[in-house]
């Protein structure tokens, strides 16, 4: 059964993105309007009869903006944390589901892991969604790579990686010196250079798709971010999930995955056995 993926939108204006497969579908943050969230996923294809829960991964407006709206016209479960809830406005209670650092959510055939992450806010977490043995990380909003997220990011068959500002337009930038030392402070965001290392130092071999998000209007360039990871990309496809329209929905197919993971331990087995002979 394949995963289908999208954003419906990333940036500071907004961010909430889809993960699904035939049946159920689950949407992680609801930064944007729920008028915009139908729009986009009709324009899609994408059904909101299938989406069975929201995840949100921090109380940041451009992560819940749309939740309260979305949650209460479909009666959607939302899972966030104790600290969190009591940010997220007017969701009704019976809505809200305590979500815990690895403790497992199953969403019919998806299970939903939450893991902490480095980020300004009261509990912020990062999302890896299985489905089978597929995998998809949803990675944003991170002022510094982790154990929690390198080891999560190197199960990944497809990821929604912040890749926020380039360090020299960050740097040379309007922003006041203040906004500039939480961005790159350790507790803000992913720079290029910061997710371009976790990239090549940490991708599988089977990784299919990159989406990088949450990329800053005015310290980033969505054509320079994908060209910079493009020159190490292989055979994994990189596009950049816009701050103005949803992307297109990608399908990662299991079987496509298998294959890829049993060439790639084979290729592994042949470098061993190469070695001990």
């Amino acid at each position: 059964m394949p995963v289908f993926i999208a954003s419906l939108n990333s940036g500071s204006n907004g961010n909430c993105y889809y993960i699904g497969n035939e049946r159920e579908a689950v949407l992680v943050d609801a930064g944007i309007s729920c008028r915009e969230t139908e729009k986009r996923m009709a324009r899609l294809g994408l059904s909101m009869q299938k989406v069975k829960a929201i995840f949100i991964s921090h109380e940041h407006f451009d992560h819940i903006r749309g939740l309260a709206v979305l949650a209460k016209k479909y009666r959607l479960p939302v899972y966030v944390t104790d600290g969190t809830v009591h940010h997220c406005g007017a969701v009704p209670k019976e809505l809200c589901y305590t979500l815990k650092s690895y403790l497992p959510v199953q969403i019919g055939s998806l299970e939903v892991t939450a893991f902490p992450k480095h980020h300004d806010a009261v509990e912020p977490h990062s999302f890896m969604i299985t489905n089978g043995d597929t995998r998809i990380g949803v990675f944003t909003d991170i002022g510094a790579p982790c154990e929690h997220l390198i080891r999560h990011f190197a199960q990944c068959h497809a990821v929604f990686l912040e890749a926020n500002y380039d360090e020299d337009m960050l740097e040379q930038g309007r922003y006041p010196i203040y906004l500039k030392r939480r961005i790159r402070g350790g507790k803000g965001h992913l720079s290029n250079k910061q997710a371009l290392e976790m990239f090549i130092n940490h991708k599988p071999d089977y990784m299919s798709h990159v989406l990088l998000a949450h990329l800053s209007k005015d310290n980033n360039d969505p054509v320079k971010a994908q060209q910079l990871f493009a020159q190490h990309a292989g055979d994994t496809h990189i596009s950049v999930a816009s701050r103005y329209e949803e992307s297109v929905v990608y399908s990662i197919n299991p079987a496509q995955v298998a294959e890829a993971e049993a060439n790639s331990l084979n290729q592994i087995t042949g470098q061993f056995q190469f070695v001990l002979s």
